[in-house]
């Protein structure tokens, strides 16, 4: 990945009539990287997409892709690559045809066209399945296919909607590695927008979570799982005790409560359910739920706090419904919050 900025999105302001789904949104995307749009349904991510692939007409900004503004280009010329979330494939086509098919409007034929799409199957895994319809693929190669399908076309840019949403488990984790390998291997920059927090995690290099529209905030894996700087970032990736601070103490559903010590200097702390104490601590719980989970064992625990979510080692003796339990909320275990709401 190089540190060259690459696409330029610049105040970009979408709508879909008199409703503003994006609004002077900022976004530097670099050469060769993998970058991935996360956030709940409506919150402008798929917007976006439409907009880099020219499906969509801004009200308001530019786009900049490898020192051209393309935000009046049409989506044919733009040199951007296109994988629904469908795979939108032609079942009365074989796997060759499919991959041809955008070649051929280019007016590419004989045997520069056979060596691409030989090229594009090979890359995907799937030289062996050229003459086979679409419809006798796994949901697996089928999104293969859709990938060789735009890869071939040699965009500066691929779009990925959604690209493992409609795969079982095992095929999504088999899915990643494809991904990452096709981009590491080729090198284009590549964008894929998801809903799924554990798929920006294991795929991307850098994270923009949305929110109404705008970022919400922009970094690594690494920096989103473990800093989120709001209360609606720590909640989307897993943070499950999240409380705003007033006057030093917890803003709780019960009120304010103060723990033990000086809290930091921050909007809120948010607790990940591993990282609450339990079994010890200066506070009481009850015990209202209780789940194993093969390693470790979930409690939804009763507080003065509100209600508390823990997980502890499977091994470590189990709690009872309704039992009293001691827990702590260690103040150096959590995220410290610029923003709350």
């Amino acid at each position: 990945m190089s540190d060259t900025t690459f696409l330029t999105l610049d105040k970009l302001s979408l709508a879909y009539g008199s409703t503003v789904a994006v609004k002077d949104l900022d976004l530097e995307i670099r050469k060769g990287e993998l970058l991935a749009l996360l956030g709940p349904s409506g919150c402008g991510k798929t917007t976006t997409m439409r907009s880099i692939a020219g499906l969509m007409n801004p009200v308001g900004g530019r786009i900049h892709l490898d020192g051209t503004d393309i935000t009046r280009v049409a989506a044919n010329k733009r040199a951007v690559g296109l994988v629904f979330q469908s795979y939108a494939l032609f079942p009365h086509l074989t796997v060759f045809e499919n991959v041809a098919f955008g070649l051929k409007l280019k007016g590419i034929r004989g045997t520069e066209l056979e060596t691409k799409v030989k090229a594009g199957l090979k890359s995907v895994g799937l030289a062996a399945f050229a003459d086979r319809k679409t419809p006798e693929l796994s949901g697996g190669q089928q999104q293969r296919v859709a990938l060789a399908r735009s890869m071939v076309m040699e965009p500066k840019v691929l779009l990925l909607d959604e690209p493992l949403s409609n795969l079982d488990a095992r095929l999504r984790l088999e899915m990643r590695t494809e991904l990452q390998r096709v981009q590491k291997e080729s090198g284009v920059t590549m964008i894929f927008v998801t809903h799924d927090q554990v798929e920006a995690l294991a795929l991307a290099d850098r994270i923009v979570v949305m929110k109404n529209g705008a970022i919400e905030q922009i970094g690594t894996p690494e920096e989103i799982y473990n800093h989120p700087v709001s209360s609606f970032v720590a909640d989307f990736v897993g943070f499950e005790n999240i409380f705003a601070i007033r006057d030093g103490k917890l803003v709780t559903g019960t009120g304010e409560v103060a723990l033990p010590g000086n809290l930091p200097r921050a909007a809120g702390l948010a607790w990940r359910p591993r990282t609450i104490s339990l079994g010890s601590g200066p506070m009481k719980g009850r015990v209202r739920g209780v789940s194993f989970a093969g390693g470790t064992r979930e409690y939804v625990l009763e507080t003065p706090l509100g209600t508390i979510k823990a997980e502890v080692d499977a091994a470590l003796p189990a709690h009872a419904l309704d039992a009293d339990v001691a827990f702590d909320l260690p103040v150096e275990s959590a995220a410290l919050l610029k923003r709350f709401g």
